[in-house]
């Protein structure tokens, strides 16, 4: 696969091979919509994975405009004390979300890159943790419902976790982990979804 035929279509099957580790039956559902196989989805991320360690494939936030063109939006995203742009790329399999890669004042270096809500869309109604299904809602979402929200460690770089309390539980009750892979909620620890 070139990078010319890599495009959206390619790097949406990359986010879904780290997906499959947690929720193997919504990417199967997905590879469905794209058309796609499992062997095209690990070829697509083996290529990924190449040109990351290839000398002379663009670094950066360039490497997202090789393989999906000029970001939708450029937004500006404050990072402590400094003001850090932030580039949109539409992911169809997610029409309410976008990619987005948080990069260094400047440009260039890459510090975040995760699925977040796209501007002007509504998340969901956030209350409890029924409402807290799979693909449903991403990191910023969940630690906005669910206050006081602490990051714990991932098990990749594409992971990310995040402890809080269960609102319905009983004062003194353990907090809940939830799991999210390229920022999108994958399982709450001890709801019955796969860990």
């Amino acid at each position: 696969m070139a990078i010319d035929d890599f495009g959206p279509r390619g790097f949406q099957l990359v986010l879904l091979r780290r997906m499959a580790d947690h929720r193997p039956e919504l990417v199967e559902e997905a590879l469905r919509t794209l058309g796609a196989s499992r062997t095209e989805m690990r070829e697509a991320n083996r290529r990924w994975q190449a040109w990351g360690h290839a000398r002379g494939f663009p670094r950066g936030e360039r490497r997202y405009r090789a393989v999906l063109g000029p970001p939708e939006a450029v937004l500006r995203r404050a990072v402590g004390d400094l003001t850090c742009p932030a580039l949109l790329w539409p992911v169809p399999l997610w029409p309410t979300l976008r990619f987005e890669v948080l990069c260094a004042p400047g440009g260039g270096a890459v510090w975040n890159e995760w699925l977040v809500r796209a501007p002007g869309e509504q998340g969901p109604r956030l209350s409890d943790l029924d409402d807290l299904t799979p693909w449903s809602c991403t990191v910023d979402e969940v630690a906005r419902a669910f206050p006081p929200a602490r990051p714990l460690e991932g098990d990749a770089p594409t992971r990310w976790r995040l402890e809080f309390t269960d609102p319905q539980a009983p004062p003194g009750a353990a907090r809940r982990s939830a799991g999210f892979t390229y920022g999108l909620l994958q399982y709450v620890d001890g709801t019955g979804a796969a860990p």
